[in-house]
């Protein structure tokens, strides 16, 4: 069965087609180069500027880690030191006090919605840090102006989740993701084999079919992916499948001892245009 053509971002010229996002970002490499499917082809190592270097302490601790469970209790606790976050993860109504924002609770409504609030926030990082627009936050985002970009950026900058100091703590879960994948996961790997599961291609689009089954595909900025294929068919029929440069993956559901998105293989992957498979199960 052929597959809907969505040709890059709806409603914008052939040139737009191949603009990934803004000129500036906090990595080192172009965004427009970042974005295409020649870097997820040939990628580089990353880094967001600064990261490593305001925290030396933290990758000197990691480097005496005998495992990744041990990595990730004690990169657990200097988060909870640094940003002070544990007691305004409590959801007892214990105390009423100002929220403090957290990459936990970000994670967690990004597995109720990745439209939700907390998404927005998410997917503002990305585009902060790697320069890469979203192309969809509720709905297709075709352009920068209007009611629908208008509602993202609201969202994204909402103090509800844009407080203490978000966007840093987004950068240590990146770099200490990046470590961890490199020291005990996934060691001289350049990609990992995964998939999603859809319904549909509104919020990836398909940007050129190569034959029946690959195709290249504009990925959302942000997007879930899992390790499992039979995870991936509980969320729609189509599975993509993609290999995807480690050097893009922010998380995965091992990473750490306490979080809200076990149980289903799960790694936030960082968007652009992939050359994947989709296939109907």
């Amino acid at each position: 069965m052929d597959f809907p053509d969505r040709m890059g971002v709806v409603g914008v010229s052939s040139k737009e087609k191949r603009s990934f996002g803004q000129s500036t970002n906090l990595v080192g490499v172009p965004t427009e180069l970042l974005g295409c499917r020649e870097f997820n082809a040939h990628p580089v190592e990353l880094h967001i500027s600064g990261a490593r270097e305001m925290n030396k302490n933290l990758f000197e601790m990691l480097s005496h880690a005998p495992d990744l469970a041990d990595a990730g209790l004690a990169f657990h606790s200097y988060m909870n030191a640094m940003f002070g976050i544990d007691p305004e993860q409590r959801e007892d109504g214990a105390r009423a006090r100002r929220f403090r924002a957290s990459f936990l609770r970000l994670l967690k409504g990004w597995g109720y919605d990745s439209n939700g609030p907390e998404g927005a926030v998410l997917k503002g990082w990305v585009q902060s840090r790697f320069g890469l627009f979203p192309t969809f936050h509720k709905q297709v985002i075709d352009r920068l102006t209007g009611p629908v970009w208008t509602a993202y950026v609201e969202e994204k900058m909402s103090s509800r989740f844009h407080n203490n100091s978000i966007h840093t703590q987004l950068d240590m879960l990146y770099e200490f993701c990046q470590w961890a994948l490199a020291t005990f996961v996934a060691p001289g790997k350049t990609h990992l084999t995964l998939y999603r599961g859809t319904n549909s291609f509104d919020e990836h689009q398909i940007v050129e079919r190569l034959d029946r089954r690959r195709v290249v595909m504009r990925i959302n900025n942000l997007a879930s992916f899992s390790e499992h294929r039979d995870v991936a068919g509980c969320f729609g029929d189509i599975i993509v499948t993609a290999h995807v440069p480690v050097v893009k993956m922010v998380f995965f559901n091992t990473l750490l001892p306490i979080h809200p998105l076990k149980g289903e293989g799960e790694y936030l992957v960082i968007g652009g245009e992939y050359l994947a498979d989709a296939s109907y199960l």
